[in-house]
């Protein structure tokens, strides 16, 4: 019996698969297309890790009052957890060399996780601020010919793609 069993393992221990759901997370989230293919069993797993992040952006949105900055940062945290690479990084190359003035040049450059969790709350927390639930769609593509894997789409539904083939 499958009582209490949630997920799927995907052959991967717990670590791997959580790097591996964050990667494909911040992958769908800065892909330009807004939609990236993978095997059907790995789009499953990522709908509703994803789904999460998304509803946190939204309750981003909607929250007022004396706190709202405070609960937003929090929200904003909670929502780093679902990407890869949420802190910032120093450039090497720039980090050794001096500016004209002596100090160094240590330029912070974001990652893909702080891109990610930015462009969560900006622009898909208003967007599917009316939406309750179902952010992303599966698409079967059919069989990859080499290992025979089912293979899908995720995206994210609304998307300018999208909207622009609507009207």
């Amino acid at each position: 019996m499958r009582h209490l069993k949630a997920h799927r393992k995907l052959g991967r221990t717990t670590e791997h698969r959580m790097s591996m759901l964050r990667n494909l997370a911040t992958s769908l989230i800065n892909a330009e297309k807004e939609h990236i293919v993978t095997t059907v069993p790995k789009a499953k797993e990522l709908r509703p890790f994803v789904e999460k992040a998304i509803t946190l952006a939204r309750k981003a949105k909607g929250l007022s009052g004396d706190t709202a900055k405070i609960d937003e940062v929090h929200l904003r945290r909670l929502a780093a957890r679902y990407f890869h690479a949420g802190n910032s990084t120093f450039k090497a190359e720039q980090s050794r060399f001096r500016g004209k003035t002596g100090e160094a040049k240590d330029q912070i450059e974001r990652t893909a996780g702080v891109k990610a969790v930015q462009r969560l709350f900006d622009e898909l927390g208003t967007r599917y601020q009316d939406r309750n639930g179902g952010y992303t769609r599966i698409i079967k593509l059919g069989r990859r010919s080499g290992d025979n894997a089912e293979m899908a789409v995720i995206e994210l539904v609304d998307n300018p793609r999208e909207l622009a083939a609507k009207g």
